[in-house]
Protein backbone atom coordinates (compact mmCIF):
# COMPACT_ATOMS: atom_id res chain seq x y z
CA UNK A 1 0.00 0.00 0.00
CA UNK A 2 1.01 3.69 -0.67
CA UNK A 3 1.09 5.85 1.70
CA UNK A 4 -0.10 9.59 0.30
CA UNK A 5 0.87 12.65 1.96
CA UNK A 6 -1.52 13.99 4.78
CA UNK A 7 -4.62 16.24 3.42
CA UNK A 8 -4.44 20.10 4.41
CA UNK A 9 -6.23 20.32 7.92
CA UNK A 10 -5.23 16.96 9.12
CA UNK A 11 -4.08 16.47 12.76
CA UNK A 12 -0.41 16.87 14.13
CA UNK A 13 -0.55 13.36 14.77
CA UNK A 14 -1.26 12.00 11.01
CA UNK A 15 1.78 11.13 9.06
CA UNK A 16 0.47 10.27 5.61
CA UNK A 17 -3.43 8.66 4.69
CA UNK A 18 -2.83 4.75 3.73
CA UNK A 19 -6.65 4.59 2.75
CA UNK A 20 -8.95 7.61 1.21
CA UNK A 21 -12.48 8.06 1.89
CA UNK A 22 -12.87 6.93 -1.42
CA UNK A 23 -10.55 4.18 -1.69
CA UNK A 24 -12.84 2.72 1.81
CA UNK A 25 -16.35 3.30 0.28
CA UNK A 26 -15.47 1.72 -2.78
CA UNK A 27 -14.27 -1.66 -1.09
CA UNK A 28 -17.27 -1.46 1.74
CA UNK A 29 -19.64 -1.46 -1.40
CA UNK A 30 -17.93 -4.63 -3.20
CA UNK A 31 -17.89 -6.42 0.40
CA UNK A 32 -21.45 -5.55 0.74
CA UNK A 33 -22.67 -6.71 -2.28
CA UNK A 34 -20.51 -10.24 -1.27
CA UNK A 35 -22.27 -10.11 1.72
CA UNK A 36 -25.94 -9.78 -0.04
CA UNK A 37 -24.73 -12.43 -2.74
CA UNK A 38 -23.80 -15.11 0.14
CA UNK A 39 -26.98 -14.38 2.30
CA UNK A 40 -29.78 -13.76 -0.12
CA UNK A 41 -32.61 -14.84 1.49
CA UNK A 42 -31.32 -14.99 4.65
CA UNK A 43 -31.76 -12.15 7.32
CA UNK A 44 -28.13 -11.68 9.22
CA UNK A 45 -27.30 -10.56 12.16
CA UNK A 46 -23.89 -8.05 12.35
CA UNK A 47 -22.32 -7.93 15.51
CA UNK A 48 -19.42 -5.29 15.96
CA UNK A 49 -16.95 -4.68 19.02
CA UNK A 50 -17.37 -1.17 20.29
CA UNK A 51 -15.95 1.60 19.86
CA UNK A 52 -13.85 1.00 16.60
CA UNK A 53 -15.73 -1.26 14.38
CA UNK A 54 -18.69 1.16 14.62
CA UNK A 55 -17.95 2.92 11.51
CA UNK A 56 -17.25 -0.02 9.72
CA UNK A 57 -20.20 -1.69 10.80
CA UNK A 58 -22.46 1.76 9.66
CA UNK A 59 -20.85 1.42 6.23
CA UNK A 60 -21.80 -2.07 5.66
CA UNK A 61 -24.68 -2.80 6.48
CA UNK A 62 -26.26 0.15 3.88
CA UNK A 63 -24.40 -1.39 1.96
CA UNK A 64 -25.89 -5.09 2.57
CA UNK A 65 -29.18 -5.74 -0.09
CA UNK A 66 -31.38 -7.91 2.64
CA UNK A 67 -32.72 -6.55 5.88
CA UNK A 68 -30.25 -7.50 8.79
CA UNK A 69 -30.25 -6.97 12.65
CA UNK A 70 -27.05 -5.27 14.00
CA UNK A 71 -26.02 -5.54 17.46
CA UNK A 72 -23.28 -4.94 19.82
CA UNK A 73 -20.45 -5.91 22.71
CA UNK A 74 -17.98 -4.51 24.45
CA UNK A 75 -14.47 -6.27 25.64
CA UNK A 76 -12.07 -5.11 27.86
CA UNK A 77 -8.32 -6.30 27.91
CA UNK A 78 -6.80 -7.02 31.44
CA UNK A 79 -3.05 -7.84 32.01
CA UNK A 80 -0.87 -9.18 29.10
CA UNK A 81 -2.54 -11.52 27.18
CA UNK A 82 0.40 -13.36 25.77
CA UNK A 83 1.50 -13.77 29.94
CA UNK A 84 -1.60 -15.17 30.63
CA UNK A 85 -4.14 -12.03 31.03
CA UNK A 86 -7.15 -12.23 28.71
CA UNK A 87 -10.39 -10.58 28.28
CA UNK A 88 -13.59 -9.94 29.25
CA UNK A 89 -17.17 -8.91 28.21
CA UNK A 90 -18.38 -5.54 29.50
CA UNK A 91 -21.40 -5.31 27.13
CA UNK A 92 -23.01 -8.48 25.87
CA UNK A 93 -25.83 -8.84 22.78
CA UNK A 94 -28.96 -7.52 23.52
CA UNK A 95 -29.78 -10.50 20.40
CA UNK A 96 -30.16 -14.37 20.82
CA UNK A 97 -28.50 -15.51 18.43
CA UNK A 98 -29.28 -19.20 18.71
CA UNK A 99 -29.99 -20.83 15.01
CA UNK A 100 -29.19 -17.55 13.44
CA UNK A 101 -26.11 -16.30 10.93
CA UNK A 102 -23.98 -14.10 12.59
CA UNK A 103 -20.92 -12.01 11.21
CA UNK A 104 -18.61 -10.49 13.24
CA UNK A 105 -17.65 -6.63 11.86
CA UNK A 106 -14.10 -5.52 13.04
CA UNK A 107 -12.82 -2.85 12.52
CA UNK A 108 -8.90 -4.32 12.10
CA UNK A 109 -7.49 -7.94 13.25
CA UNK A 110 -3.76 -7.88 14.65
CA UNK A 111 -2.67 -10.39 17.02
CA UNK A 112 -5.81 -11.99 16.65
CA UNK A 113 -6.13 -12.96 20.19
CA UNK A 114 -9.69 -10.53 21.06
CA UNK A 115 -11.42 -12.30 18.28
CA UNK A 116 -10.18 -15.76 19.02
CA UNK A 117 -11.99 -15.37 22.23
CA UNK A 118 -14.66 -13.52 21.12
CA UNK A 119 -15.18 -16.53 18.24
CA UNK A 120 -15.45 -19.37 20.93
CA UNK A 121 -17.60 -17.43 23.55
CA UNK A 122 -20.50 -16.49 20.09
CA UNK A 123 -20.02 -20.18 18.92
CA UNK A 124 -21.07 -21.85 22.35
CA UNK A 125 -24.36 -20.17 21.63
CA UNK A 126 -25.56 -21.91 18.59
CA UNK A 127 -25.81 -20.03 15.94
CA UNK A 128 -26.43 -20.97 12.66
CA UNK A 129 -23.51 -19.52 10.95
CA UNK A 130 -20.71 -17.58 12.13
CA UNK A 131 -18.07 -15.56 9.83
CA UNK A 132 -16.02 -12.57 10.24
CA UNK A 133 -15.63 -9.58 8.09
CA UNK A 134 -12.65 -7.08 8.80
CA UNK A 135 -11.56 -3.96 7.14
CA UNK A 136 -8.29 -4.02 7.83
CA UNK A 137 -6.12 -7.38 8.15
CA UNK A 138 -2.97 -6.34 9.86
CA UNK A 139 -1.56 -10.12 9.54
CA UNK A 140 1.93 -9.76 10.55
CA UNK A 141 1.48 -10.18 14.00
CA UNK A 142 -1.03 -12.35 13.82
CA UNK A 143 -0.47 -15.36 17.48
CA UNK A 144 -4.18 -16.84 16.68
CA UNK A 145 -5.22 -18.46 13.49
CA UNK A 146 -8.77 -16.54 12.82
CA UNK A 147 -11.06 -17.41 10.30
CA UNK A 148 -11.81 -13.82 7.95
CA UNK A 149 -14.95 -14.49 4.99
CA UNK A 150 -14.85 -10.72 4.00
CA UNK A 151 -11.45 -8.97 3.98
CA UNK A 152 -11.31 -5.18 2.94
CA UNK A 153 -7.92 -4.41 3.28
CA UNK A 154 -4.44 -6.23 4.07
CA UNK A 155 -2.47 -3.69 6.00
CA UNK A 156 1.26 -3.06 6.59
CA UNK A 157 2.44 -3.24 10.29
CA UNK A 158 1.93 0.26 11.09
CA UNK A 159 -0.12 2.14 13.21
CA UNK A 160 -3.34 3.63 11.86
CA UNK A 161 -6.03 6.03 13.17
CA UNK A 162 -9.02 7.54 11.64
CA UNK A 163 -12.55 5.55 10.27
CA UNK A 164 -12.96 4.34 14.44
CA UNK A 165 -9.75 3.57 15.05
CA UNK A 166 -7.91 6.11 17.55
CA UNK A 167 -5.41 6.94 19.54
CA UNK A 168 -6.87 7.52 23.30
CA UNK A 169 -10.01 7.41 22.16
CA UNK A 170 -9.35 10.94 19.87
CA UNK A 171 -9.57 10.75 15.69
CA UNK A 172 -11.98 7.90 14.97
CA UNK A 173 -14.14 10.37 13.33
CA UNK A 174 -11.86 10.87 10.61
CA UNK A 175 -12.94 10.16 7.33
CA UNK A 176 -9.37 8.12 5.97
CA UNK A 177 -7.31 5.70 7.73
CA UNK A 178 -4.37 8.02 8.34
CA UNK A 179 -0.67 6.47 9.53
CA UNK A 180 -0.16 7.79 12.81
CA UNK A 181 3.55 9.46 13.48
CA UNK A 182 5.61 7.36 16.00
CA UNK A 183 5.82 9.64 18.65
CA UNK A 184 1.60 9.65 18.74
CA UNK A 185 1.57 6.83 19.53
CA UNK A 186 4.25 5.74 21.62
CA UNK A 187 3.25 8.51 24.39
CA UNK A 188 -0.47 8.64 23.81
CA UNK A 189 -0.42 12.04 22.37
CA UNK A 190 -3.45 13.46 20.85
Amino acid sequence: MRIEPAPPGAPDVVEGVLLSAGQIAERVAELGAAISADYAGREVILVTVLRGGLFFLSDLCRAVADPLRIDFMAISSYGAREQGGGVRITKDLDEDIEGKDVLIVEDIIDTGLTLNYLLGVLRSRGPRSLQVAVLLDRDQRRIADVPISYRGFHMPDTFVVGYGLDIRGRYRNLPYVGVAKPEAYEQGLG
